[in-house]
Protein backbone atom coordinates (compact mmCIF):
# COMPACT_ATOMS: atom_id res chain seq x y z
CA UNK A 1 0.00 0.00 0.00
CA UNK A 2 1.40 3.38 -0.97
CA UNK A 3 1.71 6.31 1.39
CA UNK A 4 -1.03 8.09 -0.56
CA UNK A 5 -3.42 5.12 -0.14
CA UNK A 6 -2.63 4.97 3.58
CA UNK A 7 -3.25 8.72 3.89
CA UNK A 8 -6.60 8.42 2.08
CA UNK A 9 -7.70 5.55 4.32
CA UNK A 10 -6.77 7.61 7.38
CA UNK A 11 -8.71 10.61 6.01
CA UNK A 12 -11.75 8.39 5.33
CA UNK A 13 -11.59 7.04 8.89
CA UNK A 14 -11.31 10.58 10.30
CA UNK A 15 -14.28 11.72 8.23
CA UNK A 16 -16.31 8.71 9.39
CA UNK A 17 -15.55 9.61 13.01
CA UNK A 18 -16.54 13.23 12.38
CA UNK A 19 -19.78 12.15 10.71
CA UNK A 20 -20.68 9.78 13.54
CA UNK A 21 -19.92 12.38 16.19
CA UNK A 22 -21.99 15.00 14.38
CA UNK A 23 -24.95 12.72 13.80
CA UNK A 24 -25.07 10.82 17.05
CA UNK A 25 -23.34 12.85 19.69
CA UNK A 26 -23.74 16.49 18.75
CA UNK A 27 -27.11 16.63 17.00
CA UNK A 28 -28.70 13.93 19.14
CA UNK A 29 -27.66 15.47 22.45
CA UNK A 30 -28.43 18.98 21.29
CA UNK A 31 -31.90 17.93 20.15
CA UNK A 32 -32.60 16.29 23.52
CA UNK A 33 -31.30 19.28 25.47
CA UNK A 34 -33.38 21.69 23.38
CA UNK A 35 -36.49 19.59 23.99
CA UNK A 36 -35.89 19.98 27.73
CA UNK A 37 -35.97 23.76 27.33
CA UNK A 38 -39.20 24.22 25.47
CA UNK A 39 -42.70 25.12 26.44
CA UNK A 40 -44.79 22.06 27.23
CA UNK A 41 -48.05 21.29 25.56
CA UNK A 42 -47.42 19.82 22.12
CA UNK A 43 -46.08 16.43 21.15
CA UNK A 44 -43.09 16.20 18.80
CA UNK A 45 -45.38 15.20 15.90
CA UNK A 46 -47.72 18.14 16.58
CA UNK A 47 -44.74 20.48 16.77
CA UNK A 48 -43.39 19.10 13.49
CA UNK A 49 -46.71 19.64 11.69
CA UNK A 50 -47.13 23.15 13.08
CA UNK A 51 -43.55 24.02 12.09
CA UNK A 52 -44.09 22.62 8.59
CA UNK A 53 -47.23 24.72 8.14
CA UNK A 54 -45.42 27.81 9.40
CA UNK A 55 -42.46 27.24 7.07
CA UNK A 56 -44.25 26.02 3.92
CA UNK A 57 -47.68 27.64 4.23
CA UNK A 58 -51.21 26.23 4.19
CA UNK A 59 -51.64 22.59 3.22
CA UNK A 60 -54.23 19.85 2.98
CA UNK A 61 -54.29 17.04 5.51
CA UNK A 62 -53.39 14.56 2.77
CA UNK A 63 -50.34 16.56 1.69
CA UNK A 64 -49.24 16.92 5.33
CA UNK A 65 -49.60 13.18 5.89
CA UNK A 66 -47.42 12.48 2.86
CA UNK A 67 -44.82 15.07 3.88
CA UNK A 68 -44.65 13.76 7.46
CA UNK A 69 -44.75 10.14 6.25
CA UNK A 70 -47.73 9.14 8.37
CA UNK A 71 -51.10 7.60 7.60
CA UNK A 72 -53.92 10.04 6.83
CA UNK A 73 -55.76 8.81 9.95
CA UNK A 74 -52.76 9.69 12.12
CA UNK A 75 -52.53 13.13 10.54
CA UNK A 76 -56.24 13.61 11.17
CA UNK A 77 -55.70 12.93 14.87
CA UNK A 78 -52.71 15.27 15.00
CA UNK A 79 -54.59 18.06 13.25
CA UNK A 80 -57.62 17.51 15.48
CA UNK A 81 -55.46 17.95 18.58
CA UNK A 82 -53.80 21.07 17.13
CA UNK A 83 -57.17 22.53 16.20
CA UNK A 84 -58.58 21.79 19.65
CA UNK A 85 -55.56 23.54 21.20
CA UNK A 86 -56.20 26.55 18.97
CA UNK A 87 -52.89 26.16 17.13
CA UNK A 88 -54.28 25.69 13.60
CA UNK A 89 -57.34 26.63 11.62
CA UNK A 90 -59.03 24.98 8.66
CA UNK A 91 -60.34 27.08 5.81
CA UNK A 92 -61.86 26.25 2.41
CA UNK A 93 -59.22 25.70 -0.26
CA UNK A 94 -59.30 28.73 -2.58
CA UNK A 95 -58.61 26.40 -5.53
CA UNK A 96 -61.23 23.80 -4.60
CA UNK A 97 -63.90 24.81 -2.10
CA UNK A 98 -64.71 21.15 -1.37
CA UNK A 99 -61.34 20.67 0.33
CA UNK A 100 -59.98 22.28 3.48
CA UNK A 101 -56.51 23.70 3.94
CA UNK A 102 -54.82 23.91 7.31
CA UNK A 103 -52.87 26.97 8.46
CA UNK A 104 -51.23 27.98 11.73
CA UNK A 105 -53.45 30.22 13.82
CA UNK A 106 -52.13 33.38 15.48
CA UNK A 107 -51.74 31.34 18.68
CA UNK A 108 -49.82 28.64 16.80
CA UNK A 109 -47.46 31.14 15.21
CA UNK A 110 -46.92 32.84 18.58
CA UNK A 111 -46.21 29.46 20.23
CA UNK A 112 -43.60 28.62 17.59
CA UNK A 113 -41.94 32.02 18.01
CA UNK A 114 -41.80 31.62 21.82
CA UNK A 115 -40.36 28.13 21.38
CA UNK A 116 -37.67 29.37 18.98
CA UNK A 117 -36.78 32.26 21.27
CA UNK A 118 -36.60 30.03 24.36
CA UNK A 119 -34.38 27.51 22.60
CA UNK A 120 -32.09 30.17 21.16
CA UNK A 121 -31.84 31.98 24.51
CA UNK A 122 -30.89 28.72 26.24
CA UNK A 123 -28.25 27.91 23.63
CA UNK A 124 -26.74 31.42 23.69
CA UNK A 125 -26.58 31.31 27.49
CA UNK A 126 -25.01 27.84 27.48
CA UNK A 127 -22.41 28.79 24.88
CA UNK A 128 -21.53 31.97 26.82
CA UNK A 129 -21.05 29.96 30.01
CA UNK A 130 -18.94 27.23 28.46
CA UNK A 131 -16.91 28.77 25.63
CA UNK A 132 -14.32 31.52 25.65
CA UNK A 133 -13.79 33.85 22.68
CA UNK A 134 -11.24 31.58 20.97
CA UNK A 135 -13.50 28.52 21.32
CA UNK A 136 -16.44 30.49 19.97
CA UNK A 137 -14.34 31.52 16.97
CA UNK A 138 -13.43 27.84 16.41
CA UNK A 139 -17.12 26.91 16.43
CA UNK A 140 -17.92 29.69 13.96
CA UNK A 141 -15.19 28.42 11.61
CA UNK A 142 -16.41 24.84 11.94
CA UNK A 143 -19.97 25.92 11.17
CA UNK A 144 -18.76 27.80 8.09
CA UNK A 145 -17.02 24.63 6.86
CA UNK A 146 -20.12 22.53 7.53
CA UNK A 147 -22.40 24.99 5.77
CA UNK A 148 -20.14 25.04 2.71
CA UNK A 149 -19.63 21.29 2.53
CA UNK A 150 -22.77 19.62 3.82
CA UNK A 151 -25.53 22.18 3.64
CA UNK A 152 -24.68 23.67 0.24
Amino acid sequence: MSADDNHLQHEDADQAVVAARLLVTVTGRLRRRLREHQEAGLTPSQTSVLSRLDKHGPSTAAALAAAERVRPQSMGATLGALEEAGMVRRDPDPQDGRRLVVSPSEAGTAWLERRRTEREDWLVSTLRERLDAAQTADVVRALEHLERSVLA
